[in-house]
Parts: C-alpha cells; structure tokens; sequence
C-alpha cells in the first residue's frame, strides 16, 4: 500500500502521503497522483492542493472535476485552514508570532524571504522544546508559496532538520509534515489529522507526547492578523 487514506468522502479522500514521494512523475518515478490511483483500482483523481516531494501528511485530492473546482476554489480564497509540523535543532529567534514578507527565487532552486511585503507569504507558528536538543513547530500557513514553510523556519534561524536544501542538520528524512486539515464542503464540516508516524524523532515517545496537545490545532489561540485581502 502507497498511502493510508485517513478519510473518504463520496467527492474527496485525504490520504498520509509519505515522505520523498513527489506530486507528479519525475524521470522513471511515479507521482503520488498516480500511484495512488493505481492503489485504488483506477479511481479517477484530482489534486486539490500539493506537498512539497520532502514533505509528508494529509493531501486532499478529488474524485471528480466538480469537487476539484469546488474545493480548489476554497484553497485559493484561503477557507481551508491548514497545520504543518516541523521539527529544527536549531533556536529559533522567536519561539511563537508570525512571518510575513514576499518570496523571491535564488539559487539552486531555492526561494529566499524579503522584507517587503507586496504579495507576501504568510505564516504563523507556535513552538516547544522537547528537551532533546529539538524545538517542535505547529504551522498555521495562511497562503500556499513554494517552499513558504521551509524558507519561514530558515529565516528564524531554525532550518527544518534533514532539509539539505536549507542547510537544515542531516537526517533521516526532512522534518516537514502537513498535520491537519479543517474545511466545509456542501454544509459540513470536516477536520483531519495525520499524525507522524515516520521519521526517527516524530515517532520518539517525546514528540509523540506533545502531539497530544495539538491533535486540535483550529482550537489554539492563533492570533488574529488584520491584512487586507487586497495587500496580499
């Protein structure tokens, strides 16, 4: 089995992608796309959002073009709340608050964080030791740019580990999860969690036991950000 699939609805499924896996076919590798749909015996799919190739955790995909415009738009006007985890060996320069700046491409496929603020990648975050050398972060991102997470913790000073691209500290994988999802579709509510379950440090009973208190993260006292929709 590819994918554990954490959710199903008649229009959508929600599926733990794992970790090195990327969206589409890359040379002779499948995308996760495909092999998932090969997985459920030819189910048409549609991705309605996508996770970096590093990243592992709950990815939404429709079951038809309908449902994938629908939810797609919901993405696009920013009414589905997302959560990340991440986990850095590195002191952050704040432990909680939020990151804001525009995103602009650099070198070796990398995008660096600027200090304006023209059309800006948004993001708030949380954090906690786990008294092991690492700090747990849960990432509340309020737009979708590439690499927005990952180039966030590295201007906190705080590369995620195992990110080789951001100097992240080597390991076994990069530390980057997409833990939970909450969005309303045809009048219901529906929230998703995928908790770790790969990765030497996300499944250590420590960081297992902080994850506890964050199996609800829609319910944390995320500050509010007064941004005009047209400025972002």
């Amino acid at each position: 089995m590819i994918s554990e699939v954490l959710y199903e609805h008649d229009d959508f499924l929600v599926i733990d992608k794992p970790a090195g896996i990327g969206m589409h076919q890359e040379a002779e590798q499948p995308g996760i796309v495909t092999l998932l749909s090969q997985q459920l015996g030819g189910q048409p799919l549609w991705p309605v959002h996508r996770l970096d190739k590093v990243t592992s955790g709950a990815l939404l995909l429709a079951k038809n073009a309908e449902a994938a415009a629908l939810l797609s738009g919901q993405f696009a006007e920013r009414q589905v709340e997302k959560f990340y985890l991440a986990l850095s060996d590195k002191k952050p320069n704040k432990k909680q608050g939020a990151v804001i700046g525009d995103m602009q491409k650099a070198r070796r496929g990398q995008w660096k964080l600027l200090p304006s603020k023209l059309s800006p990648a948004i993001s708030q975050f949380f954090s906690s030791g786990l008294g092991n050398g690492l700090r747990l972060f849960i990432i509340k991102p309020r737009t979708g740019k590439t690499h927005q997470i990952r180039v966030m913790l590295k201007s906190l000073g705080s590369a995620i580990l195992g990110d080789s691209l951001y100097a992240g500290t080597p390991s076994d994988r990069t530390y980057l999860h997409a833990f939970a999802l909450q969005f309303e579709y045809q009048g219901q509510q529906h929230q998703i969690v995928s908790v770790p379950g790969y990765g030497q440090y996300f499944t250590e009973a420590r960081c297992q036991q902080a994850l506890q208190d964050l199996l609800s993260p829609w319910q944390l006292p995320w500050p509010h950000l007064n941004l005009k929709r047209t400025a972002l």
